[in-house]
């Protein structure tokens, strides 16, 4: 029995002993798309509605309204969003019923293209997410990369 341990411990010290015998080197490529999409995004706010107390404060809070209104926008495009519902039946009787949506991602890169007033009343911004823009940033920050050959020595 003693034997058989010493026999079958030594068995496997040879085994893992000729696993590092042969040493590799990897070489790695970045893979990059073949196209770039461009998406755009409008984004709307009312002036009057905004609180402030003059009406210089309210178009700055307008402006920065739809600004967010734009990325909510762009938001959806990339990520999507999500939409919750339910509804109560009483006695066979749609009693209640409700629906909400919301959206999160985090957008890096997008550039506001024009600002402007609509009417007497509303502010909009345009924004534009060019993904070449996106991907250049997501190289500075995790350098993707895939096995491009392996040379084993």
């Amino acid at each position: 029995m003693k034997i058989l341990s010493m026999t079958l411990l030594g068995l496997s010290l040879v085994l893992v002993g000729c696993s590092s015998v042969f040493d590799k080197q990897v070489e790695w490529e970045v893979v990059e798309p073949q196209d770039y999409p461009v998406l755009s995004a409008i984004g709307y706010a009312p002036i009057k509605g905004q609180r402030g107390n003059s009406d210089s404060t309210k178009m700055l809070m307008a402006i920065k309204a739809s600004k967010l209104d734009a990325y909510r926008e762009l938001t959806e495009q990339v990520y999507g969003q999500k939409v919750d519902g339910s509804q109560t039946l009483s006695n066979f009787l749609l009693s209640d019923e409700r629906l909400s949506s919301s959206v999160q991602g985090v957008i890096r890169g997008a550039r506001v293209i024009k600002s402007y007033p609509v009417g007497d009343d509303l502010y909009a911004t345009e924004l534009e997410l060019d993904f070449k823009r996106v991907y250049d940033i997501y190289l500075s920050t995790a350098r993707p990369k895939r096995v491009k050959d392996v040379h084993y020595y």
